[in-house]
């Protein structure tokens, strides 16, 4: 039906259109620097201009999000995208069980790690970074590793279920774009624990890399949707004959 294409592209768009409206209330309040700026300075004069940069003002999405008045659509954003996501996991699950039940544990598996992704940025998004440092953080590692293996998975059942006939497309499509999170995720992280502040714009950089990567990657399942159906959500409340007990009479 194609009234389901819309929850992959609102997903994408919420993310997008948030945290990218985040980091500019965050520029024109001076709370960060610009992601073009490279020159970072020790310390920064009381009176002067917002052009001035330490290490306290790297543009990462968390830090675009920790002070007034755009944390509140920080949070907002991630509330609203972890939700958006999790209902996206679920219902990916259901298409699954529905057209190719073989492939019913890889989706699980599948199913598994995007739920705790979501939990770990609902964490993230509602723990400012700046008060409550070691659960944003946690929350925030926690999404970025599940994320790396929730888009393995989905990778890997697109080259073995047919849902929407344009396999052939996506699924190379999709091992370049998984190759991408799973790459740059590791550089983001060796890069975010240095000390020096090019690095830690490298940082930054890689950060916003992987968010706009993962939203054109949620984004491409809106061929999977057109094909979804709300009647394939009663797989989840069913099981089917040959899961259930033998009961000995």
């Amino acid at each position: 039906m194609v009234f389901w294409i819309i929850l992959p592209i609102t997903l994408s768009a919420v993310s997008l259109i948030g945290s990218w409206t985040v980091y500019g209330l965050a520029l024109q309040h001076n709370h960060v620097c610009s992601l073009s700026n490279w020159e970072y300075r020790n310390s920064c004069q009381a009176n002067e201009s917002g052009t001035c940069c330490t290490i306290r003002n790297v543009p990462t999405i968390s830090s675009s999000g920790s002070c007034a008045p755009e944390n509140s659509l920080f949070s907002a954003t991630i509330n609203a995208g972890s939700f958006l996501f999790l209902v996206f996991c679920i219902f990916h699950h259901a298409h699954i069980l529905d057209r190719n039940s073989v492939h019913g544990f890889l989706s699980k598996a599948a199913l598994a790690f995007g739920c705790v992704a979501s939990f770990g940025a609902f964490i993230a998004g509602n723990c400012n970074p700046v008060e409550v440092a070691l659960l944003h953080y946690l929350g925030a590692a926690v999404s970025f590793v599940c994320i790396c293996f929730y888009c393995t998975l989905l990778t890997a059942l697109t080259s073995k279920c047919i849902l929407s006939g344009l396999e052939n497309f996506l699924y190379p499509a999709r091992i370049v774009s998984t190759c991408i999170q799973v790459t740059v995720t590791v550089i983001y992280c060796i890069f975010f624990a240095q000390t020096d502040s090019y690095y830690k714009h490298m940082s930054a950089v890689f950060e916003w890399m992987l968010s706009v990567n993962l939203e054109l990657f949620e984004l491409s399942f809106f061929a999977e949707f057109y094909y979804f159906s709300s009647s394939m959500l009663s797989t989840l409340l069913s099981r089917r004959d040959e899961e259930k007990p033998l009961i000995l009479s």
